[in-house]
């Protein structure tokens, strides 16, 4: 991470900064999502606890490796940064979607939403440790990145199965007359 740090250490804290909001949200967006598995009586939701639990552990672990690197660099992981305050804002979109209803189908788009925009963000890192050369940084965010490539697959496939669900139930029958 020096060798990305050394151009622009403030530049580079922001950049950590906005994927450290990003995984925050991403552990409570996964956290609201576990309670509602846990609570459900569909046993195919419930199927799917091991799995987001799995998933919301490594947004943690993510969370916690960019916490230590921001702190490595002299930069305070709670001080809000441009760019942390523009992903704050964007998740807490994500975020309402989850508050509005409890519809599992509802938090499942709500995160695939969220997923595709940290893949993103974790892809922009990627690039640019390897546009200026810092091979271990690269490395660790791409061990980040196919750790959450996984995770956005995992929520698209599940997605789909749930829509397709929801949409071969027959709409209610309409009262006689």
């Amino acid at each position: 991470m020096e060798k990305l740090a050394a151009k622009n250490a403030t530049k580079v804290i922001d950049l950590l900064n906005e994927r450290l909001a990003f995984e925050r949200s991403g552990v409570k967006l996964y956290d609201t999502l576990l309670g509602r598995l846990r609570a459900t009586e569909d046993r195919t939701l419930k199927a799917l606890l091991g799995d987001v639990k799995e998933h919301r552990e490594e947004e943690k672990e993510h969370e916690e490796w960019l916490e230590g690197q921001i702190r490595a660099l002299g930069g305070d992981a709670h001080a809000p940064t441009e760019r942390s305050v523009l992903v704050q804002a964007e998740s807490e979109g994500v975020e309402r979607v989850m508050r509005r209803d409890d519809s599992i189908l509802h938090d499942f788009h709500a995160l695939l939403t969220a997923e595709l925009a940290d893949n993103a963000g974790w892809d922009l890192l990627v690039q640019i440790a390897d546009e200026f050369g810092d091979s271990e940084a690269k490395k660790q965010f791409k061990k980040r990145l196919h750790e959450e490539e996984k995770h956005l697959l995992f929520v698209r496939r599940t997605l789909l199965e749930l829509t397709k669900r929801d949409v071969s139930v027959p709409p209610p029958s309409a009262p006689a007359d």
